[in-house]
């Protein structure tokens, strides 16, 4: 039974030290990544662009959305913007308002509602596409500001007829608001910064993330389209449309603006959809990767492991309650003291992972000082998920469907906005916040049994849990009942 144990801890934290590895990787090759360069094209060869916009109640931040497209510098005869609009608020007449304005300026702007919101945002973007005349399709969600020159810079790219998808990097207009927004901005940069280039670099599968990107319409087309039957129908396709061989190309030096969520019920509410969402598309698309003929075997590997990594939270979950008997049995520690000596090549983890989002940090010009705090707070930060995103990614392996919840939106960019009483808070504490708390409960009590024991190895690992769960417990409770 005490091998058993042992050997519960030690799988999950191979798993780990696989996708360390993996990450490692990306780092290697992210160095050799080069932007296309492709010849700047005349204003009479232009092709035509739609705009899509999808939206779904979002009073808040539509106007300075349609606002900050109709300033992108491209001929209006060359360019159609379709509001794909869900919603059941005040936001459809917003809407309408800013469609007449900017119809009267000579814009070609369409309000689009559809008869029943079926699909969600794919079904939208589906919906759309229908009566969609540009032969590239450019998608923002409603929480992006695009940079004038975005299409200037993105369109010359598809002169290479096999690119299907050109995809630009996030930034964030509300980084420094909280200690929330900085830890996501923290996370998303390693992505656009480090991974994302990575793959580019080394011709393997990377993902349209959504937004703030440019299809190529026949692209969607021969891909099979959009698809409602996952939650990340972003990545569903991506897949679909590179084992079709279309290329991605990735722009990592234009950057598209946008605001990141404020609350915590707000960031658990996104990290849910894409994390059941990255399971759904592992399920649906992995034995396509696997039995793909023209594919090098390095990219069935990254491609494999990257519809497989929102798993690594079962992993870290795994890790921290295998590791309670460890710390009851010591005697395990004694009789199996050279496997679990070997339990120490894994801290090579640290040094990858830290490597991973320090040259993305330094890319902003952090300071080593601060990227240490910054580092552990996320290491923190994401171990209190771990039990919430490990409940989404087993949903998505199982194949149990949920609606499509959208991200609430404030329009919070300065310290001094404030959201109180903004209309799309999650203002419920559901049952797993109780369990979370008792977690977190339970990893404190651990801390005096490591020291009681002299397992002081363990402490670090348990401490940081601890906190983990405590922080989403505190922040969760703060926000949906406070909104402070």
């Amino acid at each position: 039974m005490d091998l058993i144990f042992l050997l519960a801890y030690l799988i999950p934290l191979t798993i780990i030290f696989i996708y360390c590895v993996m990450q490692f990787s990306l780092i290697v090759s992210h160095f050799k990544y080069k932007a296309p360069a492709p010849p700047a094209q005349s204003l009479e060869k232009l092709p035509f662009v739609t705009i899509q916009l999808p939206v779904y109640n979002e009073k808040y931040v539509v106007n300075r959305l349609v606002d900050s497209v109709t300033k992108i510098d491209y001929p209006l005869d060359k360019l159609e913007i379709q509001l794909l609009d869900d919603s059941d608020d005040i936001t459809t007449e917003l809407l309408a308002a800013k469609a007449k304005e900017y119809q009267e300026k000579g814009f070609d702007i369409t309000l689009i509602r559809r008869p029943e919101r079926v699909g969600f945002k794919a079904g939208a973007l589906k919906y759309g596409l229908e009566t969609a005349k540009g032969e590239f399709v450019a998608v923002f969600d409603a929480d992006f500001i695009p940079r004038t020159d975005f299409l200037k810079k993105t369109i010359p790219v598809f002169q290479d007829e096999k690119v299907g998808v050109v995809q630009t990097r996030w930034e964030h207009i509300n980084e420094d608001y909280s200690l929330l927004t900085k830890l996501q901005a923290f996370g998303l940069d390693a992505h656009f910064f480090i991974e994302q280039p990575g793959r580019s670099a080394a011709n393997h599968f990377i993902n349209f993330n959504g937004t703030a990107g440019v299809w190529r319409k026949i692209t969607i087309s021969d891909a099979g389209g959009w698809s409602p039957d996952t939650l990340t129908e972003d990545l569903d396709l991506s897949y679909r449309a590179q084992l079709k061989g279309w290329k991605f190309e990735y722009l990592r030096e234009l950057d598209s603006p946008a605001e990141l969520p404020v609350s915590l019920p707000a960031v658990k509410s996104q990290q849910y959809r894409w994390m059941k969402g990255g399971a759904e598309c592992f399920v649906k698309n992995a034995k396509k990767i696997v039995a793909a003929k023209d594919l090098k075997l390095t990219s069935k590997l990254h491609g494999f492991y990257h519809l497989l990594n929102s798993s690594i939270f079962i992993s870290v979950m795994a890790l921290a309650f295998f590791s309670i008997p460890l710390v009851l049995n010591t005697h395990i520690f004694s009789d199996y003291h050279t496997i679990v000596n070997l339990t120490t090549l894994f801290q090579v983890n640290w040094l990858i992972l830290g490597s991973f989002y320090w040259l993305a940090f330094k890319r902003k010009n952090g300071s080593f000082f601060a990227f240490v705090k910054r580092f552990f707070m996320f290491l923190v930060f994401m171990m209190g998920l771990s039990l919430h995103n490990t409940i989404a990614v087993v949903e998505g392996l199982m194949g149990k469907k949920t609606p499509f919840v959208r991200t609430p939106k404030f329009n919070v960019v300065n310290k001094t906005d404030a959201w109180q009483g903004n209309v799309y808070s999650i203002k419920k504490i559901g049952w797993l916040t109780w369990v979370e708390g008792l977690i977190a409960l339970l990893f404190l009590a651990m801390l005096f049994i490591d020291a009681q024991k002299q397992l002081y190895g363990m402490m670090p690992f348990h401490f940081m849990v601890f906190m983990g769960y405590g922080l989403i417990v505190y922040y969760t409770v703060k926000h949906a009942l406070f909104e402070v």
